[in-house]
This record gives structure tokens, C-alpha cells and sequence, in this order.
């Protein structure tokens, strides 16, 4: 469902906007701000995701350097020695 709206640009955005569809890389410029809304909301999600994990692993368990570097050593050696190399 479409919902009309009446926005502001800047010359600059609505000159922008009218040069990406006159290209024809979209078809109006609602195609134009509807992409850009859908990026936003993207990008947004993104962020959440990021911040969510960065606080598991804030309260998660400190792993050193060097044990997180044993950890990973001894994860390929198991993975080499399942394969036979």
C-alpha cells in the first residue's frame, strides 16, 4: 500500500534525485527516496545488530591475545587432523 507525502528537498537533493532517474537508473523519484528510506532502514538494523553483539561480548567471558591465538591454533590443528593433513 502507497501512502502520499508531501517532503522538502534541497536543489541540490532534488537536482541529485531528477539526474539518477533521468539516467534511468530509477524510475520515478519516489523510486528515488523509497530506496533511500529502504537503505536507511537497513543501515539502521545493521547498527542494532552491531551494538547488540558488541554487548554480548562486553559481558561475555575476556579472552587474552594469546589464548584467543591458542584457541584458533588448536581449532585448524583439530580440523587438519580430521582431514588427514
Amino acid at each position: 500500500m502507497s501512502v502520499k507525502a508531501s517532503i522538502s528537498l534541497t536543489e541540490s537533493q532534488d537536482a541529485y534525485a531528477r539526474n539518477l532517474v533521468a539516467q534511468g537508473h530509477y524510475a520515478s523519484l519516489s523510486a528515488v527516496l523509497q530506496h533511500g528510506l529502504e537503505l536507511m532502514r537497513e543501515q539502521s538494523q545493521n547498527t542494532d545488530a552491531l551494538r547488540e553483539l558488541l554487548d554480548q561480548r562486553r559481558n561475555g567471558t575476556f579472552v587474552t591475545l594469546e589464548e584467543g591465538k591458542k584457541r584458533s591454533e588448536d581449532m585448524i590443528a583439530r580440523k587438519r587432523a580430521a582431514r588427514g593433513l
